[in-house]
C-alpha cells in the first residue's frame, strides 16, 4: 500500500502541478515577422510531395523552433487576404492556426500578393522601432492589385520582403479538390505559373531576398538566420507583463519520497521489534512459548 501511495504522488509530482501566479515583467529582444502563405488551389500540385501547401506549412513549423523573442503572425491569402493570426509570442497558438490551412481556406480563387503585403503592413504596429518582414510563400502570378506599388509602401516603411517562389515558370495544371483539374470557360486546364521577376523585383525594392523552392527545400532557415538575424537589429523592446505560475512539483514529490522510505524502512524494523517483544514468539529461549 505504502508503494502504491509512493508511485500515486510521484505520479502527480511528475505531471508538473502548478498553483499560484506572479507577474513578471518582459522585455523581448527580436524582431517582427508575417509570414504570408499562399493558399491557392494550385498550392496542391503534387510536384512537391505531398503537396506544396504542406511543404511551406511543415517549413514554416520548423522555422517556429529557431525563433526567440520574435513575434510572429499569419497571414493566408488567395483571391483575398487577411491577417488570421496576429504578430503573437505564442508560437502554440500560431501553430494551430498555420496547421489548419487548406487550399479551400479561402473560398475566393487567385493570388493575391498586393492584398497579402498590405494586410501584413496593417499588422505591425508603428508605435516602436522593432524591425520588421514579411516572408512571401507563393506559386504563382499575382491576379489582384498591384503588388510592386504594395511592395513600395512596405520600403516606405521600412519592411522588407522575403519572396519564395514555388512552382514552374513553365506552369502547372491547377489541380481541384475532388479531382481534375481547373479548367477556364472554354474548357482548357488552367495553368499556374510562377512569376519570379515579380518576385524578385518585390524582394529588391524592400532590401530583402528571393529564394527559389527546389525540389521543396524553401530555403526558411536560411532566410531567417542569414538575412533576418544577420542584418536586421534585434531591439529590446518592452512587450508588458506575463504571468509565471509556481511550480508545485515539491508538494507533491516530499511525500513520494517518504512514503518509498517508510515501505523500505518499517517493515523489517517492526518485524524485528515484534519478534523480540511478542509474548507468543515461539522463539523464546524456554521454548516454551510464553
Amino acid at each position: 500500500m505504502l508503494l502504491l501511495f509512493c508511485l500515486l504522488f510521484t505520479a502527480v509530482a511528475m505531471a508538473g502541478p502548478r498553483y499560484g501566479f506572479k507577474w513578471r515583467e518582459v522585455e523581448r529582444k527580436g524582431v517582427d515577422i508575417f509570414i504570408a502563405v499562399d493558399c491557392s488551389k494550385s498550392m496542391l500540385s503534387p510536384d512537391i510531395k505531398p503537396s506544396r501547401l504542406e511543404r511551406a506549412k511543415r517549413e514554416v513549423m520548423d522555422l517556429l523552433s529557431m525563433l526567440e523573442g520574435d513575434r510572429i503572425g499569419l497571414v493566408p491569402f488567395a483571391g483575398v487576404a487577411f491577417i488570421q493570426c496576429p504578430l503573437t509570442l505564442d508560437y502554440n497558438a500560431f501553430y494551430l492556426f498555420l496547421k489548419d490551412l487548406s487550399p479551400g481556406y479561402i473560398p475566393l480563387g487567385g493570388t493575391n500578393m498586393a492584398g497579402a503585403i498590405d494586410a501584413a503592413l496593417g499588422g505591425f504596429s508603428e508605435k516602436d522601432d522593432t524591425k520588421k518582414a514579411i516572408i512571401l510563400i507563393t506559386d504563382g502570378e499575382s491576379t489582384g492589385g498591384d503588388p510592386i506599388e504594395s511592395a513600395k509602401r512596405a520600403q516606405k516603411k521600412g519592411v522588407k520582403i522575403f519572396c519564395i517562389g514555388v512552382g514552374s515558370e513553365e506552369g502547372v495544371p491547377v489541380p481541384e479538390e475532388g479531382g481534375g483539374f481547373k479548367k477556364d470557360k472554354n474548357g482548357k486546364i488552367v495553368l499556374s505559373r510562377l512569376d519570379e521577376a515579380t518576385l524578385k523585383e518585390i524582394a529588391s525594392i524592400t532590401g530583402g531576398d528571393y529564394v527559389r523552392s527546389v525540389a521543396g527545400d524553401m530555403d526558411l532557415d536560411r532566410i531567417y538566420r542569414k538575412n533576418i538575424l544577420g542584418s536586421m537589429e534585434r531591439k529590446a523592446v518592452s512587450s508588458g507583463r506575463e504571468k509565471v505560475w509556481e511550480d508545485r512539483f515539491q508538494w507533491f514529490l516530499g511525500p513520494a519520497v517518504l512514503f518509498l522510505a517508510l515501505a523500505m524502512g518499517i517493515p523489517s524494523a517492526v518485524r524485528s521489534e515484534y519478534f523480540v517483544n511478542c509474548p507468543d514468539n515461539p522463539h523464546d529461549s524456554d521454548g516454551s512459548g510464553k
